[in-house]
């Protein structure tokens, strides 16, 4: 586990070297680096997102991502969202109006996740075609955030159990690939759309996949593909795979994973995390 240089990032840009006022510093998570790594050669990096109340280390410990590392040749960073005003003081990402800032936070979560990713590629030789976001709920929910305020860095996104933005927006400047995995029995964020804690309305699964296939130029009638088997509380092939490939733009595309009776936090198999990350490092940017 390596700590970057800068031992603290800021939501505006400040200068390693400078004293910010205490209430700017963001701690920089720790880094996973692949055994052996060649700084000769561009790595995927890979950002994993945790849900609410939950932190990035817990988030890797349900999912296991950083266990890949080795076996797939990716760099890896957990970082932890601010902790809201609350007598829980609950870690949360402000994503959108449906989830998660309870507490009205002005925290700029977009600028300090790409100042993440920046800090990392002033340290290491990552590759600008293949960085990639994961989340789970709320990290989901940025995810999507990510996508639209900074499609020209992220190449793909895979989103479990999170939504797009609750409202239209525009197609951002670049394609963006995205995959959404979401359980049908999901009683949280629901698989057809819904209301989280009093947030906006936030977008179904299969609604927030079409948007983006229309922003990538994809016909947003989706072809079922396969089948997968994501959740072992599940008999069988759980998991009906759609892909909204056809037309797209060169650099996008949108896929839907449902998962049959699948809740909030699926018991993920065995296969689920090298899955997705699978997906991920086969949709790099053109």
């Amino acid at each position: 586990m390596l700590r970057l240089s800068c031992v603290a990032l800021l939501v505006v840009t400040l200068g390693c070297g400078a004293a910010p006022p205490a209430e700017t510093v963001r701690e920089m998570p720790p880094v996973r680096v692949p055994a052996p790594y060649d700084s000769a050669v561009a790595t995927p990096l890979i950002v994993l997102l945790h849900g609410y109340t939950l932190s990035g280390g817990g988030q890797d410990t349900y999912m296991g991502l950083g266990d890949l590392v080795d076996d797939y040749g990716f760099i890896m960073v957990a970082p932890d969202g601010t902790r809201e005003d609350s007598p829980d003081e609950n870690r949360f990402w402000n994503a959108s109006a449906s989830c998660c800032n309870f507490f009205e936070s002005d925290v700029d979560d977009s600028a300090y996740l790409a100042g993440v990713i920046d800090s990392v590629k002033a340290d290491y030789n990552i590759d600008d075609r293949r960085v990639y976001l994961v989340g789970h709920s709320n990290g989901g929910f940025m995810s999507y955030r990510m996508a639209h305020d900074h499609s020209g860095t992220i190449a793909a996104i895979a989103s479990l159990a999170g939504a797009d933005q609750p409202a239209d927006r525009p197609a951002p400047p670049n394609p963006v690939h995205v995959l959404q995995i979401h359980g049908t029995a999901d009683t949280v964020i629901r698989y057809e759309g819904g209301e989280f804690r009093g947030g906006a309305a936030h977008p179904g699964a299969r609604e927030s996949v079409e948007a983006w296939a229309a922003h990538n130029g994809c016909a947003v009638t989706g072809v079922d593909s396969g089948t997968l088997d994501l959740d072992r509380g599940l008999e069988g092939l759980d998991t009906v795979v759609t892909r909204y490939a056809a037309g797209c733009q060169r650099g996008g595309s949108a896929e839907l994973w449902t998962i049959n009776e699948g809740s909030h936090g699926p018991d993920l198999s065995e296969h689920f995390t090298r899955r997705v990350v699978e997906w991920l490092l086969g949709h790099p940017k053109p």
